[in-house]
């Protein structure tokens, strides 16, 4: 099935995890580069993007304004009913969303939508409830391989899907 909306978590997902502090209180995280690509080729093929994050920073907005990601939702502790409203707005149901999350807050989420990823480093109690497991560690290019797995699943070729 190929989703009709593509949700992600931030924080272990499209970074390592790990939040880095300067000596004046300067917040800093590390985005992998390749997760634009994921990006890229939902655009080509009409998929919107969403960020869901429990996190509020003007780190994550920069990205997802850099990224063209169409929705972005920070400081969110239900990420399963702010799911559920967007895709009242939408028009689409649960069953019809790809979510990529890997951590204690992902899970209801995961449970919920039609295909729930995890990242290789996700706990394996989050795991357990996700239908997709990536053999990639969040921070190292999840968010891309989640959408490659999803063009696999749905017989599309990267190279067709880039006109190459």
């Amino acid at each position: 099935m190929l989703p009709k909306l593509v949700l992600t978590d931030i924080d272990g997902v499209w970074t390592d995890g790990g939040m880095y502090y300067d000596q004046h209180g300067n917040e800093w995280k590390r985005f992998n580069t390749s997760d634009s690509a994921g990006v890229l080729f939902c655009k080509r093929l009409g998929i919107p993007v969403g960020i869901i994050t429990g996190e509020n920073t003007q780190i994550v907005e920069r990205r997802a304004q850099k990224l063209g990601v169409e929705y972005l939702f920070q400081g969110i502790r239900d990420k399963r009913t702010c799911a559920e409203k967007l895709c009242v707005e939408l028009g689409i149901t649960l069953d019809e969303v790809a979510y990529i999350g890997d951590d204690i807050g992902d899970i209801e989420l995961l449970q919920a939508v039609g295909m729930g990823f995890v990242p290789d480093n996700a706990p394996v109690y989050v795991k357990q409830v996700a239908r997709y497991r990536l053999n990639v560690k969040g921070g190292y290019g999840a968010f891309r391989a989640m959408v490659e797995q999803i063009l696999c699943h749905n017989n599309i070729d990267v190279m067709e899907l880039l006109g190459k």
